[in-house]
């Protein structure tokens, strides 16, 4: 009697936390925030936001929304759009790129809104990314680099191509980009690649895991170096590296533990 009432306490626990997983985490959203010491950039504000996964739904065009209004309640110097714009791998479980890219052009800065593809960008159509970025006007950085100038000097934006579905050429992205240098890659996987010094990497793909266990923690990361990367700040050999949760979900529509996020970084 008491194993039966307690197996259906643990289906309604289990089925009320699979239902805020699937119902509710996913369309919450956080504003994370860092503080990092730098002089060559002190004052800047960037936001970072990755992993946008927007299916083919009219709510979705409102979680889009959402995250832009957001964007822009933060008054950013730049704002890096870190990839995976659209959900799944095909037409069809995706809002169109156009649709999604039109929207990216009310986002607002002093400096502008730069981007790279992700591994469900190159899945989908990279030629039609690439095209619906150029119409926009929103630099799209593929292996290579563009620079601002600031009220504080000339910074340089590199990025880099996808690391699991095409050929990420660090050195390529860096060739001419002199300090103070921000890098951007989809997948954090490309850090150890990185032999030279930049301000700061900027990177998502891992979804924080989206499914983190307490003490257990993420089930599955979608990189070669498991948990190493799976989030946040990380430091080796002389680089800085920010991984963010992201905005969306990949494989199931779930999250938990590891709520939605866009990233805040200032420098002083």
């Amino acid at each position: 009697m008491k194993l039966s009432v307690l197996f259906i306490i643990a289906c309604i626990i289990g089925t009320i936390l699979f239902l805020y997983s699937l119902l509710y985490e996913p369309y919450t959203l956080e504003t994370v925030r860092y503080t990092l010491k730098n002089d060559k950039l002190s004052g800047l504000k960037i936001v970072l936001a990755t992993d946008w996964h927007i299916a083919p739904y009219p709510f979705e065009e409102k979680r889009l929304q959402r995250v832009i209004d957001e964007i822009n309640q933060q008054d950013a110097d730049m704002v890096i759009l870190g990839g995976d714009y659209v959900n799944g791998h095909k037409a069809s479980s995706a809002m169109p790129i156009t649709d999604i890219v039109a929207a990216f052009k009310k986002i607002k800065s002093r400096y502008g809104t730069f981007a790279v593809v992700g591994n469900h960008d190159v899945l989908y159509g990279k030629s039609a990314v690439i095209k619906a970025f150029a119409d926009a006007g929103i630099p799209l950085l593929q292996n290579s680099n563009t620079f601002v100038d600031t009220l504080n000097g000339r910074i340089y934006i590199a990025g880099v191509l996808d690391y699991a579905e095409d050929k990420p050429d660090i050195a390529k992205s860096l060739q001419g980009a002199t300090e103070p240098t921000i890098l951007i890659s989809h997948s954090p996987d490309v850090f150890p690649q990185l032999k030279q010094p930049v301000e700061l990497m900027l990177s998502g793909h891992t979804h924080g895991g989206q499914v983190v266990f307490p003490l257990v923690g993420a089930l599955l990361v979608p990189s070669d170096y498991g948990q190493k990367y799976r989030y946040g700040l990380i430091n080796e050999n002389g680089n800085t590296l920010i991984v963010s949760k992201g905005l969306g979900t990949s494989l199931l529509p779930i999250r938990f533990n590891c709520k939605p996020e866009i990233v805040v970084i200032e420098f002083e």
